[in-house]
């Protein structure tokens, strides 16, 4: 009996050996190497991206005023840059159950007016997808759905339809009789992938593909899928029954916009009021020690969030952090200068950091609201109300300017709140603003404060 030939596959960046290896040699990852069977020699058809016979000038390419349209979800298409282009694709993954077939019944629907929609389902049968789009309460008879895993089957019913719109739920579901290899795998992930998205843009095909994500929360399959599409989107969950929406990499948009949606039994709706949703109301009652505000920018938008410490006397001498919103190695820089230009000890101490509403914090202007909520819940003193600040903080203890800080102001300002404290006075201010160059200055500023 003839032995199978195999050989062994990165699931990280797709590197191929002949024998195992623990780590691989392109990306360094370890343990990613997976057994595959050896590839069939292919007929060299493939789907081309462009019909042209001959190249062409830029300026002689004529672009379709319809070539980007909306979903009709105004946080998805904020994410997305605007709309869905045509002939893009787009990869959305999340956590199994946090509302990503949802999301996409209810895209569909939404663009079912005027385009031909197509919902292709390897997962779930055509009766459970129906059972969630009454309960959506989605018009059932604008979307169209397909169950097929063979990659084979979905290009030849794509090529004689011609829909507008695709859903593919999910990636990992999807093989082709070419690869010897279970669905799942890299190379079928790999090869499946590069056949629909090439198709797709042949035909002018907005393509949804659904991915499954690792238990690192990253996507599961080769990164070569994430080069390939477009689009890469990842699917939230920041608190009970809130999704957050955020694109890792989008040709056709910024990648710091974000979508914020509410879940309930109709489905998911967009966030009325996003600005202030990271607040709780505190603008009239006394704030407790340890809490401090902050205006960050999100692609075009302003948040207000608050940012929570506590400080614990640390047990057997061993100190510890813990913050899983903000970058455990900036709250660890903060207290060091802290401790360094402004006197307060907290090498002693274990550090607990939060972020109201489950929103992670990455820009350099939450480090001088960080530094003011240590000092608050270290020194049990309260931060005074209505009070806002933003800064940078260098290692010499100096409090530098960030961008954007008149649209900080105005967001704070549109919220009740009617002070702050930044690096230096800015024009037209609607708040009351007491500058300082340092965190010296800065906390004296907040004993002077009442």
């Amino acid at each position: 009996m003839k032995e199978r030939a195999v050989h062994y596959v990165c699931s990280q960046c797709g590197r191929v050996e002949t024998k195992w290896l623990g780590r691989c040699p392109d990306c360094g990852s370890w343990n990613t190497f997976e057994e595959e069977a050896v590839r069939k020699p292919s007929d060299g058809k493939r789907a081309v991206i462009s019909t042209a016979t001959k190249p062409v000038s830029l300026e002689e390419v004529e672009i379709d005023p319809l070539f980007r349209y909306e979903t009709g979800i105004s946080e998805l298409d904020r994410v997305l840059g605007g709309g869905v282009m045509r002939g893009s694709s787009i990869l959305l993954g999340g956590e199994p159950g946090i509302g990503k077939s949802t999301l996409m019944l209810q895209v569909l629907e939404k663009c079912s007016s005027g385009r031909k929609v197509l919902y292709i389902s390897g997962e779930e049968s055509p009766s459970q997808v129906k059972l969630r789009a009454q309960r959506l309460e989605l018009n059932l008879s604008s979307i169209s759905i397909f169950c097929d895993t063979r990659v084979e089957v979905v290009v030849s019913l794509l090529s004689e339809e011609k829909p507008d719109v695709v859903v593919v739920d999910s990636l990992q579901t999807l093989t082709s009789d070419e690869i010897p290899s279970p669905a799942g795998s890299v190379n079928q992930i790999r090869s499946c992938s590069t056949t629909l998205v090439g198709l797709c843009k042949q035909l002018g095909i907005s393509l949804f593909l659904i991915g499954h994500v690792t238990k690192e929360g990253v996507l599961a399959g080769p990164k070569v899928i994430e080069h390939l599409v477009d689009t890469v989107i990842y699917f939230e969950q920041i608190s009970s029954g809130i999704r957050l929406i955020r694109a890792a990499k989008n040709r056709f948009g910024s990648v710091d916009e974000i979508g914020i949606f509410s879940m309930h039994e109709k489905g998911l709706s967009p966030v009325a009021n996003p600005s202030s949703f990271f607040i709780t109301d505190r603008l009239t009652k006394d704030i407790p020690p340890g809490i401090s505000y902050t205006p960050v920018i999100e692609g075009s938008r302003t948040f207000l969030v608050e940012i929570q410490a506590l400080t614990t006397s640390a047990k057997n001498g061993y100190t510890r952090i813990y913050s899983d919103r903000i970058d455990t190695a900036r709250v660890t820089r903060v207290a060091a200068i802290l401790e360094r230009h402004a006197g307060l000890r907290l090498s002693d101490q274990d550090i607990y950091v939060n972020v109201a509403g489950g929103m992670k914090l990455s820009e350099v202007s939450i480090e001088l609201p960080l530094a003011l909520a240590l000092w608050s819940a270290l020194t049990n003193k309260s931060i005074p109300k209505a009070l806002i600040s933003y800064g940078e903080l260098s290692l010499a203890g100096e409090v530098r300017g960030v961008g954007f800080p008149e649209k900080r102001e105005k967001a704070a300002k549109e919220l009740g709140f009617k002070r702050s404290i930044v690096p230096r006075i800015a024009s037209r201010s609607p708040l009351v603003q007491h500058a300082c160059s340092t965190i010296k200055e800065a906390l004296d500023l907040m004993n002077s404060m009442k």
